[in-house]
């Protein structure tokens, strides 16, 4: 059933031309994602189907019952108001709903009411439970919670943008609309979140989702189909990202051959043409205009993309320590970030660090270049270190000034003598340099200002990179670039020869990029993890299970010690665990307990082999964990990391289910 229909839409800013015959339907329920390289006209896209602005030609309709709520890349609140009443309005209709209801049931239960209330107490009941049910009044507090807004009571004008989107964010995850359209949600949210985000719209919000993010994973594990505004026309591809790709191979393949046949159709046709007007005499006019149509059917070109990689950027030469941490404590007003901080950065590492909103990731970026002293310690560069720091907030950009003149550094006549960008032994014009960044001709005299999220962040990287430093420090490189830059970026990183520290949630990049992971896991706590993304989550896992195992054991025999999972299945640890579980129970309660059922053939058997199955399970834990601990896994086969990750976790869960099973089964021998 349609949510949204869009029919033969237009849209154009003066000469520039959005999109043109463009139709979509969004139905009840699915999960779509809108892919387009930054200014191909997506966020405008959005704000018509938001019904925020008009099309110039087509139409946009909606279901009469159906809502619709955006979240904007900059969201308008009420600067006076509070999260707490802000999220609240999500939940207008159902407060309306129960207070109606619970009206009408007290009328009831004193006899001042009839049929006719009855009937009407019926259909606000169902009302409740289109809205989501009778249990919702703790909803506020919990998504503010979950999306990390802790002062549920502050003025909002008194937050950070990135405080601002997550209680935007809170308010439309609350309310439920029938269709919510989401620019970029994931801006401002750390890897965790966003892991729960994903999971929250795959499996629990019961609407339709239109999103646009750079975020791949969710892109792949959200969407159910995956479209894309490319050169003012919209494709749709069943499936999440990776099926995109495939796909738009697969058409671009396509459009090639195409255009094969169609040069070859032309060099036939106009060496005809050439023969003379005594040849052509006894053709076809149909011929003529045929080969007259050819030539001038110039094909549409690919939307340009960003190629960082042929930049050629180079590092100049690095001691073998680029950076040098020496038990560093930080502390920002009474708040400890990090304590007893120990690491060194070698040349070729690229560190990415993750951690909570708040955690202290930037501080400890602003220590390495001097902004913030450790309380404790000493931050060292080395001898040839030469940084350049990618913020997040793109502070080192200047609003007035043009893009020329931000990545030039100097103003109007000042830059006269600043016109060339020098890259290793090449040396190019700075007008080339920022094509190179899709900025062309008039583009390069706007304001920045005047530029979008997305482009604001490519005038950064120019100036960033344009200097060959070998020291990068970035802060949440990816928000507001397109899949394409982040590509384009990641592949840069991959074969740069200097070192990095990047701060980012984006979980695809820090897999691709990383050699290793700073994670700032709260109370001062940060830990060194070799490998990606996905090897820290699958150590940190590791961990927590054998915690959680630790624990168990604890509580279960708290006087002996756990036994190894080779134990023989005679062992007597098992029965006094079970004893051990049945006294505690039995001392908590004064309930007579139903006695389990006795174990049958099958489970017996399960039973005596279960610890055989335990050990070849964290056998085959051990030998993935060898082989994500590789010394060449990153340099030689990254590609493959994140695959074995994700099995490293699914052995992981398989593992715990076995040893549930076990405990089980003992607690029935």
């Amino acid at each position: 059933m349609p949510v949204l229909s869009v029919r033969d839409a237009s849209k154009a800013y003066g000469p520039q031309e959005l999109f043109a015959d463009l139709s979509v339907t969004i139905m009840r329920g699915e999960r779509v994602g809108l892919l387009g390289i930054n200014g191909s006209g997506k966020s405008t896209l959005l704000r018509i189907l938001a019904g925020l602005e008009p099309v110039d030609t087509g139409t946009v309709e909606r279901r009469r019952d159906a809502t619709v709520l955006y979240l904007a890349q900059e969201p308008e609140l009420d600067d006076a108001q509070t999260p707490r009443e802000i999220v609240s309005v999500g939940l207008a209709a159902w407060h309306e709903a129960m207070t109606l209801h619970a009206a009408i049931s007290h009328r009831l239960e004193h006899g001042d009411a009839g049929e006719a209330e009855v009937t009407e107490q019926a259909a606000h009941a169902e009302r409740i439970e289109q809205l989501g049910g009778w249990e919702r009044g703790h909803e506020v507090e919990g998504m503010l919670t979950r999306l990390g807004v802790k002062e549920f009571d502050r003025a909002v004008g008194s937050m950070s943008g990135g405080e601002r989107r997550r209680v935007a964010l809170a308010r439309i995850l609350v309310a439920r609309p029938t269709l919510a359209i989401l620019d970029e949600p994931t801006n401002h949210l750390d890897a965790d979140t966003i892991a729960w985000l994903e999971e929250y719209l795959v499996h629990e919000y019961p609407g339709a989702v239109l999103l646009v993010t750079h975020d791949r994973y969710v892109l792949d594990a959200v969407c159910q189909r995956t479209l894309e505004l490319d050169r003012a026309r919209l494709y749709s591809y069943e499936g999440g990202y990776g099926a995109f790709l495939e796909a738009k191979a697969e058409r671009l393949a396509l459009e090639g051959r195409a255009e094969d046949r169609r040069l070859n159709l032309v060099r036939r046709e106009t060496e005809w043409l050439r023969r003379g007007p005594k040849a052509r005499s006894t053709k076809q006019k149909a011929r003529i205009d045929r080969a007259e149509q050819l030539i001038g059917d110039v094909p549409t070109r690919h939307a340009a993309t960003v190629d960082l990689a042929d930049l050629g950027v180079p590092a100049p030469r690095t001691g073998k320590i680029v950076v040098d941490f020496a038990d560093v404590t930080l502390t920002v007003g009474e708040k400890e970030l990090v304590r007893g901080l120990t690491l060194h950065l070698r040349a070729g590492e690229r560190i990415g660090i993750v951690g909570a909103n708040g955690a202290g990731k930037t501080s400890l970026l602003r220590a390495v270049i001097g902004e913030l002293s450790p309380t404790l310690g000493k931050v060292t560069l080395g001898a040839h270190a030469k940084l350049a720091f990618f913020d997040q907030a793109r502070a080192n950009l200047i609003d007035d000034w043009s893009v020329l003149d931000n990545v030039a550094e100097l103003e109007g006549a000042d830059r006269r003598g600043a016109g060339v960008v020098t890259l290793g032994a090449r040396t190019i014009e700075m007008r080339t340099y920022l094509e190179l960044f899709l900025f062309e001709g008039g583009k390069q005299r706007q304001k920045v200002g005047a530029l979008s999220g997305g482009e604001r962040a490519r005038v950064a990287l120019a100036k960033v990179l344009k200097s060959g430093q070998n020291l990068l420090l970035l802060d949440e490189p990816t928000n507001d670039l397109d899949v394409a830059t982040l590509s384009s970026l990641e592949a840069m990183l991959e074969s740069w020869p200097g070192a990095a520290l990047v701060v980012s949630h984006d979980r695809w990049f820090l897999d691709r990029v990383a050699t290793s992971i700073l994670a700032f896991e709260g109370d001062g706590r940060v830990i060194h993890y070799p490998g990606n993304y996905s090897m820290y989550r699958a150590l940190k896992q590791q961990a927590e299970l054998a915690l959680v195992l630790q624990k168990r054991a604890d509580t279960k025999r708290p006087s002996r010690t756990p036994p190894a999972p080779s134990a023989p299945p005679d062992s007597p640890a098992p029965r006094e665990a079970a004893r051990t579980t049945r006294s505690t129970r039995s001392t908590h309660s004064t309930a007579k307990l139903t006695p389990a059922p006795r174990l049958n053939f099958a489970e017996k058997r399960e039973l005596d082999g279960i610890l055989e199955v335990v050990a070849s399970a964290e056998a085959r834990i051990a030998a993935l964990e060898t082989q994500l601990s590789g010394p060449h896994l990153y340099s030689t086969n990254a590609a493959s990391a994140g695959a074995l990750g994700r099995e490293l976790e699914a052995a992981r869960a398989e593992l715990l289910h076995l040893i549930s099973r076990w405990e089980a089964l003992e607690l029935r021998r």
